[in-house]
């Protein structure tokens, strides 16, 4: 072969060489380009935390820190509580208050036969004030009736209201106990509020409405889930406090020893010196034997650490008399020093306020008065009742 054949072989190598090099490269102009990532890489762990740049990298333009930081929560701020029984007031006359509806309507008929006496008897006992307590306000209703003869709606208002509001009593003290006390060895100890009652009556939202009532006040609170046999009710304690800034000692344990979980509690309280300690009891009730044990346990560890300043005992004031069947248990074990009313928003069954004042010895002292966080208020003898006549 001669020279001349071999340079153009070569040459035709070359040629080749060259054409392939460009289709290669013009392939790789023509490819989609990858889409951008979502967001920054994340560390290997899948924490969301961002990797380091590598070195010699030139650092973001946003710092880290506005990535992994987290806006702190806004706290409720509750109502304040005065003027919240007003509400209730308002509720019961725009609800057409029917207690008070019904025995102004007999009370103002021109001659009342003992068929409106026996009418107005079986409204006061439809309305849960007990057979004792209406005995006494039909009997003092026949005398006033009889000696002043009133048939004037405003004047039969004012005998009804007179006589309502001596057996729902205003002279009793309905205030709570929630100042520190100082204990005999001279150790200041917050005073310690004791929740029972059985379960379904709003015992747990109760304590959480009224740490809000407390915090309203200024006070400093301290919580104490020892409901540890429903596994929700730490949660739903825990829950409420949190809104509004307050700790709750709780176990993680279900089962856990209640008393073990309010020593603590009460312990917490008086370390943070706070002014109120709040502890929630578990409401099963299927035998007193039993619950007398479990509260009588609680009680004696507590007050090795601080005095029960109070004992609530919460009712469902639409429960009638099983309500006064809870209350008597709760009466003998306890120790109540007040009771909490719930549901009491627009009921027919206002009576229930004499009835277990009258059973156990002790207050109604607060009252709930519907679904809302703020809706727990201080009772009032006098606004309960006008709430309940409503407006001539």
């Amino acid at each position: 072969m001669t020279d001349t054949a071999w340079i153009w072989i070569l040459l035709a190598v070359v040629l080749v060489a060259a054409l392939g090099t460009a289709l290669v490269a013009s392939t790789r102009g023509r490819r989609a380009p990858r889409p951008p990532q979502a967001g920054p890489p994340r560390a290997a762990g899948g924490t969301g935390v961002l990797d380091r740049p590598e070195a010699g990298t030139a650092e973001p333009a946003a710092p880290e820190a506005e990535v992994l930081e987290r806006p702190a929560r806004q706290l409720d701020v509750p109502e304040p509580v005065e003027g919240r029984l007003v509400r209730l007031r308002s509720r019961l006359a725009r609800s057409g208050s029917p207690l008070g509806a019904r025995l102004l309507a007999v009370l103002s008929r021109d001659h009342l036969t003992e068929d409106d006496w026996d009418e107005l008897e079986e409204t006061l006992l439809l309305a849960d004030i007990g057979a004792g307590p209406t005995s006494e306000i039909v009997d003092a209703l026949r005398t006033r009736v009889r000696v002043e003869g009133v048939r004037d709606p405003a004047a039969v208002r004012a005998m009804l209201r007179a006589e309502l509001l001596a057996l729902v009593d205003p002279s009793l003290d309905r205030s709570l106990a929630t100042t520190r006390v100082r204990r005999d060895d001279g150790v200041e100890v917050p005073a310690v509020v004791l929740v029972v009652g059985v379960n379904g009556t709003g015992k747990t939202t109760t304590v959480g409405k009224l740490a809000r009532v407390l915090v309203a006040e200024d006070r400093a609170v301290v919580l104490g889930a020892a409901d540890t046999f429903r596994a929700a009710a730490a949660d739903q304690l825990q829950t409420w406090g949190g809104r509004v800034g307050v700790p709750t000692v709780r176990s993680d344990k279900e089962g856990a020893d209640p008393a073990a979980v309010a020593f603590d509690a009460v312990r917490r309280g008086r370390e943070d010196s706070v002014d109120v300690v709040l502890v929630d009891t578990a409401g099963r009730l299927q035998n007193k034997a039993g619950l007398m044990d479990e509260l009588g346990k609680i009680r004696r560890v507590i007050t090795k650490e601080a005095p029960l300043a109070e004992v609530l005992l919460v009712l469902d004031a639409t429960t009638g008399q099983n309500g006064m069947n809870q209350a008597r248990v709760f009466g003998e074990v306890a120790g109540v020093t007040g009771i909490v009313l719930t549901k009491l928003d627009g009921t027919a069954r206002g009576g229930i306020v004499v009835a277990v004042q009258r059973e156990l010895g002790v207050p109604v002292k607060l009252v709930g008065l519907g679904e809302g966080p703020d809706d727990l208020a201080p009772f009032d003898a006098g606004s309960f009742v006008d709430g309940l006549l409503g407006d001539v």
